[in-house]
């Protein structure tokens, strides 16, 4: 039925997701359950001056979490979100913070982002594999 590069590819491709999807959920759950209050005390994002961070809904949570991750990884960016993200956190020195905080954002986000290129890779293939 498909090609067999696509066939071939297919079955990794998936495996990557499955694993974007892991990294993901125990990242979040890190977060959630043991270092989201240092992470916030750390980080100090401009809109929890305003009010705590459980009381924002569950989207402008997400934001704030991308902040931090586009000022830790992209800190010389100035365009697009990593460039607004490093004009509110521009307090944020990302070479001083620590490891224990950088890994659930990036294992977060970094899966994330990837799991949704692996997702059109996956769809580009499954149309174009159709006969």
């Amino acid at each position: 039925m498909f090609h067999p590069y696509i066939a071939t590819a297919l079955p990794f491709i998936l495996s990557l997701l499955v694993a974007c999807f892991v990294i993901a959920t125990v990242s979040i759950l890190y977060l959630a359950f043991v270092s989201l209050k240092e992470t916030n005390a750390t980080l100090k994002h401009p809109y929890l001056t305003q009010q705590p961070f459980n009381r924002y809904p569950l989207g402008i949570r997400g934001a704030i979490l991308l902040d931090y991750f586009l000022r830790l990884f992209l800190p010389n960016s100035t365009v697009w979100l990593a460039g607004h993200a490093n004009i509110l956190l521009a307090h944020v020195n990302p070479k001083t913070v620590p490891l224990r905080i950088r890994w659930p954002l990036l294992g977060l986000w970094g899966a994330c982002l990837l799991g949704i290129v692996l997702m059109i890779i996956f769809w580009s293939m499954m149309l174009l594999g159709r006969q």
